[in-house]
């Protein structure tokens, strides 16, 4: 059975792999080259990488190309990270984003993710400006067997992500996923506020680390990269979560985002149920870009 990574890249591999087909020995023309950097570019892979994606074809004019590419995208994205080995706990994971990323659900797949792997999760419901968020957030900690700190009569963030906070401690929370109000990133005061949720768990709860993870609409491309750099400017980003993946050609962000932000992609959205979320695998990734090893 093919893994979900391998078919939520299907689009994005079937525009790949057209150019690539047929491609061997000494048949790669100038109009193959052509062809095969559109499409790249096409997929959002990046002009630096896919400039050197070329390079590669051009050098290396055999049946092992494609091994030859796969080398030099490994070394450009960072290792897969061992969620567990490598958290400091208890830790706050506030997931931010711009409207329409697919933020609130990415929150409760978190919350799932994390308690499957034996953490006690918290869940903070923070987005006062959308009420069905909140109902969203009950539904899913129920089936997910998780916390869920939520007011709907509050207005300000910071006091529910307090309130969330405070209740983790006492019940001994490893992880609390924080659904933050998607904004705009030009919208300075909204941004303002993400801010001040940033200082309150830093100042008010120093037992907790911090780690702000953006939502990347993979649909948006290379638009994504302005955003997270807004962002970046607000609150100190530490990784991204990749989402509607399966919907989509344009699955080569990873790399734009890791060379020009520095930010590693760290979850992937394979679906649209609960459980449709992995950690990021660079190999199995780029495996499924160029449907190399049969991913099986």
């Amino acid at each position: 059975m093919l893994n979900r990574l391998f078919s939520a890249l299907e689009n994005t591999r079937s525009s790949i792999s057209n150019a690539f087909k047929g491609l061997s020995g000494n048949n790669i023309s100038d109009d193959n080259i052509e062809q095969i950097e559109e499409k790249l570019l096409l997929a959002d892979i990046g002009f630096d990488t896919v400039e050197n994606i070329i390079k590669i074809i051009k050098k290396f004019k055999n049946d092992n190309f494609l091994n030859e590419i796969k080398k030099y995208l490994l070394k450009e994205l960072p290792p897969k990270q061992k969620l567990m080995d490598n958290e400091s706990y208890p830790l706050i994971i506030m997931v931010v984003g711009v409207n329409g990323t697919g933020k609130t659900t990415s929150a409760a797949k978190l919350a799932k993710l994390y308690k499957d792997l034996g953490s006690n999760v918290t869940l903070v419901a923070a987005d006062t400006y959308r009420a069905a968020a909140v109902e969203q957030l009950r539904v899913w900690s129920k089936r997910a067997n998780t916390t869920l700190v939520c007011n709907e009569k509050a207005t300000e963030p910071s006091a529910v992500l307090f309130d969330g906070l405070t209740s983790a401690l006492l019940n001994d929370s490893d992880i609390v996923i924080v659904d933050t109000a998607g904004r705009l990133h030009t919208y300075e005061n909204l941004m303002n506020e993400l801010e001040k949720m940033h200082r309150v768990s830093t100042t008010r709860f120093p037992q907790f680390k911090v780690k702000n993870i953006i939502t990347i609409d993979s649909l948006l491309g290379q638009n994504s990269i302005v955003q997270a750099e807004q962002f970046n400017k607000h609150v100190p980003l530490d990784g991204a979560i990749l989402t509607k993946l399966d919907g989509t050609a344009k699955g080569g962000i990873v790399f734009s985002l890791h060379k020009k932000l520095n930010l590693p992609v760290q979850y992937i959205g394979v679906g649209e149920e609960l459980s449709d979320i992995e950690i990021f695998d660079p190999e199995k990734y780029i495996d499924g870009l160029f449907g190399l090893e049969n991913n099986k």
